[in-house]
């Protein structure tokens, strides 16, 4: 099973979304294996967000990410960097389809809702980011015969 990051913007903490976003990644079948929240700081989005750091819009980033806490989460579950990469939609929300999480809440692509990683070698280096090891709780759930066929796990 594969780990990934999800962190929900300071944008949708503010407009009360967060319960929302949590639930449509329950329903999938996706199991939250770590979640906390966290004040993010300059040292760090730089780390993050290290391929923006040049660009001019970079600031304008910086400051809508440390405007309230967001929430993080490792998300599990069988091909999760690819369902929760494409469960997000496009980054620019007038771009993604509705259905996706930002086709259905932004119209930005800055304040587009939240991060997803990419790629499974983004998901691990990025959960190692914010998480320490005993932040990530390995446990099953007691439906994963009705989530997942015999062969898939």
């Amino acid at each position: 099973m594969q780990k990934t990051l999800i962190i929900i913007k300071p944008g949708a903490v503010q407009r009360e979304l967060v319960g929302e976003i949590i639930t449509r990644f329950e329903r999938k079948g996706l199991q939250i294996c770590g979640f906390k929240m966290m004040q993010l700081d300059k040292e760090l989005l730089a780390i993050h967000y290290a391929h923006l750091v040049e660009k001019s819009f970079y600031p304008r980033i910086e400051a809508s990410m440390m405007i309230t806490p967001v929430i993080l989460m490792c998300i599990k579950g069988v091909d999760a960097v690819h369902i929760v990469h494409h469960m997000a939609g496009k980054t620019n929300g007038r771009e993604a389809e509705q259905g996706t999480i930002r086709g259905d809440y932004s119209v930005s692509i800055q304040e587009n809702i939240l991060h997803t990683s990419d790629t499974v070698e983004s998901a691990i280096v990025e959960v190692n980011r914010f998480f320490k090891p005993e932040e990530i709780f390995d446990y099953t759930h007691n439906n994963h015969h009705f989530i997942y066929a015999n062969d898939e796990i």
